[in-house]
């Protein structure tokens, strides 16, 4: 349950880190913002193992997992955007 939570405060943080970072208009809200935190903290731990950064067993830091949220904002972004603008 912890462990959860702990997940859950993470993304929030780094959700909310990334959104700081990059300017602009965010189509998303506050739910929106925990998830891509915390997928962003998956993939930059992801591509920090494929770079060799980190082992199998270790977690991303804070800067990959800032890293990773900050592409996946812009992703959904730039794909919201498209899809506002064809309806």
């Amino acid at each position: 349950m912890f462990t959860l939570l702990g997940w859950i405060f993470f993304g929030m943080v780094v959700g909310l880190l990334a959104r700081a970072l990059m300017p602009g208009k965010d189509p998303g809200g506050f739910l929106v913002t925990m998830g891509l935190g915390i997928a962003g903290s998956f993939v930059g731990g992801m591509v920090a193992r494929m770079l060799g950064y980190y082992g199998p067993n270790q977690r991303a830091g804070w800067w990959m997992s800032v890293g990773g949220a900050m592409l996946l904002l812009w992703l959904y972004r730039k794909f919201a955007n498209q899809n506002s603008s064809i309806s």
